[in-house]
């Protein structure tokens, strides 16, 4: 199992300070992966419940900073760690602007990018992008059309209700077309994931509730002619380190080590560690990444 961490981006960590530091550090420990998510706002009186927790948006999350340009700087202090999204909100922008801020970190990181979509969980964020809540399920797949052509061909043609590319170059491509991880955990989101995807993110669920979501991305795998076997699964954890909690939400780091050790064993292959919620500045989250990273890979050597 590969393991990843979640770049410093919001509450006490959106500071270039603790991205510059934690990135390098990360890197010279031996870590896979660094992986930024995506949040517009905090709205004072949300119309949609937060996935997770009791469904407050976390008060770290009041500031936020842009994804493109957390990894853009990752990527200037790294060399070989692969930089990831925990997941874009793909609807939110234009596929052909999408497409030149992924490639343009893919580009400068050399070769380093994975592309990690969803499709959201505020229509209030949606309403301030501009974008309809409705029917985004419709413009997500589209988005997706659209990097699969501006990734894959050239001359790029794209022809959509929503957005139109005239014959074009668009350059540079990447220096190759990036993996694309989709998240979701409804029927439909997992069904898309066997279709289409490279790999499914998720989150910290019980083993059983997590290995029947995965059975249903490998069926739509199957009947698409794919191969589920070359499919990833990737698994974002947002622990809270405590003496007396409650895993996978919370435990000690050997409590919640054992539970990630445990959804290696049912298939996952890679855990992104987020940090940000439990740590209270830029040591304390590599002292605790160290602490996991130790029981992880101790953990994999013995399987």
């Amino acid at each position: 199992m590969r393991i990843g961490l979640a770049v410093p981006q919001y509450g006490v960590f959106a500071a270039s300070s603790s991205v510059l530091r934690v990135a390098r550090e990360a890197e010279a420990m031996g870590f896979d992966s660094l992986w930024a998510g995506d949040r517009l706002m905090t709205p004072l009186r949300p119309k949609d419940r937060y996935p997770g927790g009791d469904g407050a948006i976390p008060e770290a999350h009041r500031v936020f900073l842009d994804p493109f340009a957390v990894l853009s700087v990752a990527a200037s202090v790294t060399s070989a760690v692969r930089l990831g999204t925990s997941a874009l909100n793909a609807c939110w922008y234009p596929p052909v602007v999408l497409a030149r801020s992924l490639t343009t970190i893919d580009h400068l990181s050399g070769g380093r990018l994975e592309a990690g979509f969803g499709l959201g969980w505020s229509s209030d964020e949606y309403a301030a992008a501009g974008v309809p809540w409705k029917d985004r399920a419709g413009r997500y797949d589209a988005t997706l059309d659209a990097l699969e052509a501006i990734w894959t061909s050239d001359p790029v043609e794209f022809e959509h209700d929503l957005w139109t590319i005239v014959p074009s170059h668009i350059e540079p491509k990447p220096a190759r077309r990036p993996p694309i991880h989709l998240a979701g955990f409804s029927e439909a989101a997992l069904r898309r994931v066997g279709r289409r995807a490279d790999g499914w993110l998720t989150a910290s669920l019980p083993v059983p509730v997590l290995t029947a979501m995965w059975r249903t991305v490998c069926r739509s795998a199957e009947e698409a002619g794919r191969d589920p076997g070359a499919l990833r699964m990737i698994l974002r954890a947002n622990p809270i380190v405590t003496d007396a909690g409650t895993p996978p939400r919370s435990g000690t780091v050997g409590e919640l080590s054992a539970y990630l050790a445990t959804v290696a064993a049912a298939g996952v292959d890679e855990v992104i560690l987020d940090l940000q919620h439990t740590a209270t500045g830029d040591q304390h989250l590599l002292e605790l990444a160290g602490e996991f990273k130790t029981y992880l890979s101790a953990a994999s050597a013995a399987s």
